[in-house]
């Protein structure tokens, strides 16, 4: 058993309130169901999704550094559940320790920022932290595994790591080129792990706004790849790219000329399933692509 419970200051992004609430939903509802606290960062704004830095670096470092300094204000790591928040994020959080040691005018210039707002000052004393990693290396896998009411056996996963969980920022939980911690996660509620070849690719959703095409031809090739090595789903820790395999999979179907159907889970909705939290409390009606099939084999239908 966990010696104390866990508790992060909770940065829930711009997705998971929007276009993918049902991500909201599942990691709230397994946080309690782990005996999770978490404290939702509500005057946090978006991190940019490594926009802001396109215009100016300043920008992006002196807004990420306010989200990070009202998790210091908690004295909490700040946990996000958006692998490109995750990115974009530690990034910053990265750049600005360094900072501090090589270049103390830049912290105080985005720091001055800061203060001229009413805010707090960045100052370097807390983490960032992205959900998989707090479940693998806070709570542990055993942990989880011994919590497992509802066992996915016989259920083939497929992980989309994305982009920015793997490369944006250091990363000592992981092999950024042979990642197995969603893997991992997937044996420990009972379910089979596929190995494909997009799995550490990208998604294709920073191409979506001017490669539409180009976009959906790369989503596809990866849902294609994932269906042919026998997956049931793909589960991915971004809602980003989530967007582009479920959202727009029937646009990616139209673009490919070829009907895929694959289901696409957020991380926090498999886990929860295997706690035994109902399908309907996860949201996993809210999909574009229908999870029915997938939860139909694990007798687990929406009531």
């Amino acid at each position: 058993m966990l010696s104390q419970r866990l508790k992060y200051a909770y940065f829930p992004g711009c997705v998971a309130q929007g276009a993918c609430g049902e991500l909201h939903l599942s990691t709230t509802a397994l946080a309690r169901a782990l005996n999770i606290e978490l404290v939702e960062l509500k005057k946090a704004s978006c991190c940019g999704s490594g926009t802001f830095k396109e215009d100016s670096q300043l920008l992006e470092d002196t807004v990420n550094a306010r989200n990070i300094a009202l998790a210091e204000e908690l004295n909490l790591p700040l946990l996000t559940h958006c692998s490109t928040c995750q990115g974009v994020i530690g990034h910053v959080d990265e750049s600005l320790k360094e900072a501090q040691q090589s270049n103390p005018n830049y912290i105080n210039k985005v720091n001055g920022l800061l203060q001229k707002e009413g805010c707090l000052p960045y100052r370097g004393s807390t983490e960032v932290k992205h959900l998989l990693y707090a479940l693998v290396a806070d709570y542990g896998l055993e942990e989880i595994q011994n919590r497992v009411t509802r066992k996915l056996s016989g259920l083939k996963c497929a992980a989309f790591y994305g982009c920015y969980l793997l490369r944006a920022s250091k990363n000592s939980y992981d092999n950024p080129f042979r990642p197995e911690a969603m893997e991992n996660v997937f044996r420990a509620v009972g379910a089979t792990p596929i190995y494909y070849r997009g799995r550490t690719q990208c998604c294709g959703w920073p191409l979506s706004s001017y490669a539409t095409t180009e976009s959906f031809k790369m989503a596809g090739n990866h849902i294609q790849d994932a269906i042919e090595s026998g997956a049931d789903c793909i589960v991915t820790p971004c809602p980003l790219c989530h967007l582009n395999l479920d959202s727009r999979q029937p646009e990616v179907e139209k673009v490919i000329g070829q009907k895929l159907g694959l289901p696409i889970l957020h991380l926090p909705q498999l886990i929860a399933l295997a706690l035994g939290i109902s399908p309907k409390e996860l949201g996993l009606e809210r999909h574009i692509v229908s999870t029915k099939p997938l939860l139909e084999k694990l007798g687990a239908l929406v009531a």
